[in-house]
């Protein structure tokens, strides 16, 4: 079955409602080879594509994943992007602000590690942290220390909105495209996970009293995610909502979209100047003495 991209793709000025997105889907394998030998193509197909990204020097792109605890978020950063060179990517986590980024706006922490042109970014959370737990735990901008926090906390999510889709257009505009991932979890199946990582003693240090503590908020949490998906996706830097309860067949879907946005920026290696192919085979020459 041909992954289309567009069937995960939340639209600019969409309402979105978390139950009418399925958590699981007819998978696009009919076996673990068939999904091994899928997942071998596209990680193929993604590194040539970085190499030429690299050549071209001419865009950046930036992959955020959220997600609830368990979704897969780690898994599918490493299975998809498993044969990309490491010297053309970068995967940076953010969790907690430390007291020194507290001292500077809610984007300042994660544009210092924006991927240069030539590269590609992952970001695993992200600056959406910022309108995500933010919004459930209300404690945590208290400890941020807005000035002038508005009293009414619709405003100042709108606010948050707006100043992350001036942010994400501005690097549009400047050649860095964005994927951004929401890895869509039932909340039976969060229940499994956890379990397995209770049992398994090699699983054991994954899990902590936390993860308990934040699935007591799940409610708060979808609805902070519809609202962050609905306000956040626009045309050039869309959201995914990707079916999480099936890892393999999330990690083959998010691959294609990384690669459709690849074939979509119509890259080629740089074309080489009459002066430097009489250079080149000058070289050629002497080396062939």
């Amino acid at each position: 079955m041909k992954i289309k991209s567009k069937d995960y793709r939340v639209h600019e000025g969409n309402d979105v409602n978390l139950h009418k997105w399925p958590t699981t889907v007819d998978p696009v394998y009919t076996s673990k080879e068939q999904y091994k030998m899928l997942l071998e193509d596209h990680v193929a197909k993604l590194s040539s594509h970085q190499q030429l990204l690299y050549a071209s020097n001419r865009h950046a792109v930036l992959l955020i994943f959220q997600a609830m605890d368990a979704a897969g978020k780690d898994g599918a950063i490493r299975h998809v992007m498993s044969g990309v060179n490491p010297q053309g990517c970068q995967v940076f986590s953010f969790k907690h602000p430390s007291p020194t980024e507290l001292q500077h706006d809610f984007l300042w922490r994660t544009t210092r590690d924006l991927p240069e042109r030539g590269r590609i970014g992952i970001f695993n959370r992200s600056y959406y942290e910022e309108v995500l737990i933010a919004r459930v735990h209300p404690e945590i901008l208290r400890n941020e220390g807005l000035p002038d926090a508005p009293q009414d906390e619709a405003v100042l999510w709108h606010d948050r909105y707006r100043s992350i889709v001036d942010l994400e257009r501005h690097l549009h505009a400047n050649g860095t495209r964005i994927i951004k991932f929401y890895l869509h979890l039932s909340k039976d199946e969060q229940r499994k996970r956890f379990l397995e990582r209770i049992d398994d003693p090699e699983k054991n240090w994954k899990f902590s009293s936390a993860d308990i503590e934040e699935r007591k908020f799940w409610k708060h949490y979808m609805t902070a995610y519809e609202e962050c998906l609905g306000a956040t996706s626009t045309r050039d830097t869309p959201w995914y909502v990707i079916p999480a309860d099936d890892k393999e067949n999330a990690r083959l879907i998010i691959s294609q979209i990384v690669l459709d946005t690849f074939e979509g920026l119509k890259m080629a290696y740089p074309e080489t100047s009459v002066e430097r192919r009489q250079e080149l085979q000058s070289i050629r020459a002497q080396l062939e003495k």
